[in-house]
């Protein structure tokens, strides 16, 4: 992962972001779909390059069946 700019807080959101993903099964070309956004969306999201808002978070705590608080606890 590339440096961040972001804080530890932050990176764990993306981590639970991800391992969320994973455990759902959902590759990130099928979450873009779902999304209709590019595949490079999902990676950049994951990987901290490009910063969620919480309306974005929301619908990835959607799709990925979780409380949008699992992801800020």
């Amino acid at each position: 992962m590339t440096k961040s700019i972001y804080s530890k807080e932050y990176k764990t959101v993306i981590e639970k972001l991800k391992k969320a993903r994973l455990k759902t099964g959902l590759k990130q070309d099928e979450v873009a779909k779902i999304l209709r956004k590019p595949q490079s969306y999902i990676s950049k999201s994951e990987s901290g390059e490009r910063r969620l808002d919480i309306t974005e978070l929301k619908k990835f705590s959607d799709i990925y069946k979780k409380q949008i608080n699992y992801f800020i606890k």
